[in-house]
């Protein structure tokens, strides 16, 4: 039985600071492909290229991966300054209006790091453009040093609310994470709960609130040894069988509609 697509969500990258490609971290693939379940899909993210309409039609669910590129603060309402980093209108073109169409639809997603960050922004919420700047804020960024097991190692807390989608899938209150980001919510958009603080009330869990699919989202990066992770890995499930039980609602559509 053919395996469900999900969509990964790529970002514009140069090879050797000259060769345009769309690249996906292969954790990215590791994690749908085998935790999730599902046949990993990159998708080069550009208008001149694929159609919101066509990836709707052609995936089963997405993956909104983190990028170095931040969503332009144009697409909330805010002028750019060179805080606000550099910046990937051409994924802004697909991934906003998409993330809007599968909260319509129900079709999932799970929303990492500037995917988080998208799935506010494409409900009209904004965000700040570094937070480590905010008083009482720490510095969530990636640590400049060391090996990738040094900087994806688990750096603080995360608090989830008291019965909220996130505490009854991982069964915990408290849970331990990673931490990569510059940017972070400054103010929810419609319909987005945040079910998830940092220590220093930054917001790092949400799903989108009367969704008929699934929504979840993160600031921080479960890709990342996905099927060892006690954290990672039940998200990472739980997502595959959101995309599985999507496939299942379509195919009893199609049917329904043929009869």
């Amino acid at each position: 039985m053919a395996r469900p697509i999900v969509g990964i969500i790529g970002n514009s990258y140069l090879i050797n600071d000259q060769y345009p490609t769309h690249a996906g971290g292969t954790m990215n693939s590791d994690a749908v492909a085998n935790v999730s379940g599902c046949l990993p899909l990159l998708i080069p993210s550009d208008p001149r290229y694929v159609s919101v309409e066509e990836l709707l039609e052609t995936c089963d669910g997405f993956l909104l991966t983190g990028g170095r590129p931040n969503v332009h603060p144009e697409e909330y309402g805010e002028t750019w300054t060179e805080a606000h980093g550099d910046h990937d209108r051409a994924r802004d073109a697909i991934t906003l209006p998409l993330v809007r169409a599968c909260v319509e639809r129900g079709q999932p997603f799970l929303g990492i790091c500037r995917g988080f960050q998208e799935v506010n922004v494409a409900m009209g919420g904004t965000l700040y453009p570094e937070i480590r700047d905010l008083p009482g804020r720490m510095n969530h960024r990636m640590p400049p040093d060391g090996s990738l097991e040094e900087k994806f190692a688990l750096r603080h807390v995360v608090s989830l609310e008291e019965g909220s989608v996130f505490h009854r899938l991982l069964g915990a209150r408290e849970v331990m994470t990673n931490t990569l980001h510059g940017q972070g919510i400054k103010t929810p958009g419609r319909r987005i709960v945040i079910d998830g603080y940092a220590p220093d009330g930054t917001p790092e869990a949400i799903h989108v609130d009367g969704a008929p699919g699934f929504t979840l989202s993160v600031q921080w990066h479960p890709e990342w040894d996905a099927a060892n992770d006690p954290v990672s890995r039940p998200l990472f499930q739980a997502f595959g069988d959101a995309v599985r039980d999507w496939v299942g609602r379509e195919g009893e559509a199609t049917l329904r509609r043929s009869a």
